[in-house]
């Protein structure tokens, strides 16, 4: 006679998943990161676009009207990019729009100062854009994964940019109140890639090391000469010695070797910015 051995079978596994409400608040502050980037990149271009047609700036319509479209286009471009739907970016727009409307139409009738029209609308903006998200709470709670969704090509190109976008918002006030940053300031670049290669184990390779290490005591000549140089020569040497780092970043994106592909873009921009303004300007 033979007895079946009964079949245990193992507990069934339990797969970590992250809460809703943090997928949920991570998808907030991406939406303000976004708005931020909209207003000081866009920004500019509106005010060379009010200036052009004579329309005033100080004005709380054009300002109202300026920063909501620059904050729902590039909200926009990061939520489809990001795989929200048509519907829910027109949702998220409205709340850019409403809030203005709704102190423009008591500003019209004199019954509210102009000069909040435009720091309220950023008030009641922030409530609006929740009534939006909790209107729509599944879908905000869930995760949503950079791949690039089939949306259109211009959409996905111009969000994978992201880091030059937030390098440009950045650094936009280089190109209105330009200045030549401390020599020693320039001893950052080469450290920064220390510091992340080496949190990332990207400097194990002994070249790779030497490299990073050359690269640091080069910026400490470059540093220490324009710290002795007049005025003039130590500009050119700083504006160089940021230009040069452009190059270097660019390198590195190309062999996504040291620091992140994302960084190397960032640190490509922020260096040209740095170098042009000094030497356009100064």
């Amino acid at each position: 006679m033979t007895i079946d051995n009964p079949v245990i079978s193992a507990p069934p596994r339990t797969t970590t998943k992250a809460h809703p409400w943090r997928h949920f608040l991570r998808h907030a502050v991406e939406m303000f990161v976004a708005m931020g980037i909209g207003m000081v990149v866009l920004g500019p271009a509106w005010t060379a676009a009010f200036d052009l047609v004579g329309l005033r700036t100080d004005r709380p319509e054009p300002a109202a009207f300026a920063a909501a479209t620059s904050m729902t286009v590039a909200m926009t471009i990061w939520m489809l990019y990001r795989g929200h739907g048509r519907r829910h970016a027109a949702e998220m727009g409205a709340a850019m729009y409403v809030p203005y409307l709704l102190l423009l139409v008591p500003y019209w009738l004199g019954a509210f100062p102009a000069e909040h029209v435009v720091d309220g609308g950023h008030l009641l903006m922030l409530p609006a854009m929740a009534v939006a998200m909790l209107a729509r709470r599944a879908e905000y709670s869930q995760a949503h994964h950079l791949t690039g969704h089939p949306t259109h090509p211009l959409i996905n190109t111009l969000a994978r940019r992201w880091p030059t976008w937030l390098a440009l918002a950045m650094s936009m006030d280089s190109w209105f109140n330009p200045g030549v940053p401390d020599a020693w300031v320039m001893l950052v670049l080469p450290a920064a890639y220390l510091l992340i290669g080496g949190v990332r184990g990207r400097l194990r390779d002994p070249k790779m090391l030497t490299l990073q290490l050359a690269g640091l005591a080069l910026y400490v000549v470059l540093a220490a000469t324009a710290a002795g140089a007049d005025p003039e020569t130590a500009k050119w040497i700083v504006a160089g010695g940021w230009a040069f780092h452009a190059l270097w970043d660019a390198a590195h994106h190309r062999a996504n070797a040291v620091v992140p592909r994302g960084y190397a873009e960032w640190c490509i921009v922020v260096d040209l910015v740095v170098a042009l303004t000094i030497v356009l300007f100064l």
